[in-house]
């Protein structure tokens, strides 16, 4: 009885190794090779680039995808929470309402810390 797991598991694991080295091998196959020099230069809309590869961002670029993420993570929390607030109770509520005051200190504590202040420098 267990061998039969075991062997749909080495299936699926034969079949998830199996399938994408056969699909990017018949694409290689498939697919038209003519290796020019201009495939190998850098492509930015059509422009030539200019200046270097590598230039630093400002870190207030990452700290506002940081802040973005966390209240999108909240607003996944969120809704399952709304649509089933009837059946969960008063202990729900009490945890939902913990929940949105750590994230709400958070964001006082980003906000006292110049953080959400877009500059250009």
């Amino acid at each position: 009885m267990y061998t039969n797991n075991y062997v749909i598991v080495a299936v699926f694991l034969g079949l998830g190794i199996f399938l994408p080295i056969a699909a990017l091998t018949i694409g290689k196959w498939l697919r038209p090779s003519k290796p020019v020099e201009e495939k190998y230069t850098t492509y930015e809309s059509g422009n030539e680039p200019v200046g270097e590869g590598q230039i630093r961002f400002n870190i207030r670029y990452y700290l506002f995808a940081l802040m973005f993420v966390i209240f999108d993570v909240e607003t996944v929390f969120l809704y399952p929470w709304a649509v089933a607030f009837n059946q969960l109770g008063l202990f729900a509520l009490v945890e939902m309402c913990i929940f949105v005051a750590l994230l709400a200190i958070g964001l006082i504590y980003a906000w006292k810390k110049k953080v959400l202040q877009w500059t250009s420098v």
